[in-house]
């Protein structure tokens, strides 16, 4: 792909101004009172599941830069007392949310705001992880695009298409709709515990029809054991989920969640629908934050 027919994608996923010049939040925008209430409809078990990874603070090839977790004995002298320190990388494997200013193509962001007019040393002059203080309370739908394909998983080199998201829903039985959560499955977890020992860096992910489709459906909320196709595709475009959904609609991504309880939950409920709730930490002018996505049935 070129750099204009990356310029012109950009433009036809664009959802800047319709929420205003000065709107931070982008597609969570579409989580309105009627969207709540319609998810908040869904708890009928009153079972919750987390789709957040443990913290990890292994350095290994996937994990390059491993999180710190520092013992503090006798916290404060007091004998009684003991306490820690976590150090994260926010942007590596531990499951996270990425704020709008994360991502650029061509130096620009979200709502029309340029990269060098946002990014100091100081952190993000807009579009923070701050603007998403108030959290996530919405309806999940799970796209299980390796069952809808009738494969364990995704090879690497799949490119999740428009057709793939269609195809899972009509597996699901389920349409996605506006300010909705889509959470899609391509079996990485399956795919590292009988083939990869663990070690998945190369993994499939969705292409720019997938990211126009999530767009043209008014998802508020993107979450999976995918992301971008790894490592990229297309030199013109490496990152279409992330420098298109990010960038150019304002999607809300959800990072590196865990996926095999929530399937377990929902094969025992029949069902592909939940409320997911997520709440980042409230960081001024932070890039993203760790969280711990919760679906409850």
């Amino acid at each position: 792909m070129s750099r204009a027919e990356a310029a012109e994608a950009f433009a036809r996923c664009s959802n800047a101004g319709r929420w205003g010049a000065e709107d931070e939040l982008g597609t969570l925008n579409l989580i309105t009172p009627d969207v709540r209430r319609r998810a908040a409809a869904l708890v009928v078990e009153g079972v919750s599941v987390s789709l957040g990874s443990d913290i990890d603070t292994v350095q290994r090839p996937l994990n390059p830069r491993p999180a710190w977790h520092v013992m503090h004995l006798n916290e404060g002298g007091l004998p009684y007392a003991t306490g820690d320190s976590v150090h994260v990388d926010i942007h590596g494997v531990d499951t996270h949310l990425d704020a709008l200013g994360h991502v650029y193509l061509d130096g620009q962001g979200y709502n029309g705001r340029r990269q060098n007019e946002v990014v100091t040393h100081d952190g993000l002059r807009a579009n923070s992880i701050h603007a998403m203080r108030h959290g996530i309370f919405t309806r999940g739908v799970l796209l299980d695009v390796a069952a809808a394909l009738a494969v364990p998983w995704l090879d690497e080199d799949h490119v999740v298409t428009r057709a793939d998201l269609e195809a899972a829903e009509r597996h699901a039985g389920v349409t996605a709709e506006a300010g909705d959560a889509v959470v899609v499955h391509t079996g990485l977890e399956r795919r590292a515990g009988e083939r990869d020992t663990g070690e998945i860096v190369a993994r499939a992910g969705l292409g720019l029809e997938a990211v126009s489709w999530l767009y043209d459906r008014d998802v508020a909320v993107f979450a999976g054991d995918c992301v971008d196709r790894l490592p990229p595709s297309d030199s013109g475009l490496e990152l279409p989920l992330h420098q298109i959904g990010i960038a150019a609609t304002g999607l809300a991504l959800l990072d590196w969640p865990r996926l095999t309880d929530l399937l377990r939950a929902l094969e025992r409920y029949g069902r592909s629908t939940f409320l997911l709730t997520a709440a980042p930490l409230r960081i001024p002018g932070g890039t993203g934050s760790p969280v711990n996505p919760i679906a409850t049935f």
